[in-house]
């Protein structure tokens, strides 16, 4: 069967795991970056709090991704939770350390000026901080992305959803007729959805980076 006869003939159950992959990035995206947001936000007028922060993420991410989610499966099981809480783990460097860039990049005059002017300290975060770090936090957001969409298909082994279980029914029957066509589907499909997720992040950052803070 060729590579296409495959895809014809499998078409619904790629679409489903394809969607299922998409679904568990972009939820674990979004906790990730809450979390990632609000470790910088806690750690970044401090020096030793953002080293503390920026150090123990990267110790995370040099946890090899099978052995995190096999040693996540005695705790939480097989399925969906392992998945969820590696991706989530994984997804946390990139973002806190660009969040703390961010906000430390931003210029102090402007934050004295809307001190000056009475804004309270959640407001100037909120008003001020916030949205001018948003550029690099959006970075670092997008390079997360790229990695947990790889790493989510390690996720087949806890019996996690995604395009993985394509890659491991592939690998595990190697020598069939159809092992190699299961293997590319999968990681052809990775790739795609990895594609499509920085291209619509190019669309968000063009919508919500003002003209000026992208110059």
């Amino acid at each position: 069967m060729s590579f296409w006869e495959y895809l014809s003939s499998r078409h619904q159950q790629l679409l489903t795991d394809a969607y299922q992959h998409a679904s568990a990035v972009f939820q674990c995206m979004v906790v990730a970056t809450l979390i990632g947001v609000l470790v910088a936000i806690a750690g970044y007028r401090t020096e030793w709090a953002a080293s503390l922060a920026t150090m123990t993420t990267s110790t995370i991410l040099t946890i090899p991704s099978l052995a995190m989610i096999g040693l996540l499966i005695p705790l939480v099981g097989l399925g969906v939770a392992p998945t969820v809480i590696a991706l989530t783990l994984y997804g946390l460097l990139p973002i806190v350390r660009n969040a703390i860039v961010g906000l430390r990049g931003v210029d102090p005059s402007l934050v004295d000026a809307a001190r000056g002017i009475g804004m309270s300290r959640l407001g100037r975060l909120a008003r001020i901080e916030l949205p001018l770090a948003w550029p690099p936090i959006l970075t670092g957001i997008r390079i997360a992305t790229q990695m947990l969409m790889g790493i989510a298909a390690i996720a087949a082994y806890a019996s996690g959803p995604g395009l993985g279980n394509e890659i491991f029914r592939g690998i595990g029957s190697l020598g069939s007729k159809n092992a190699l066509n299961q293997v590319l589907a999968g990681t052809l499909g990775i790739v795609i959805l990895a594609l499509l997720f920085d291209a619509a992040y190019v669309l968000l950052g063009r919508l919500t980076i003002s003209r000026g803070i992208r110059a």
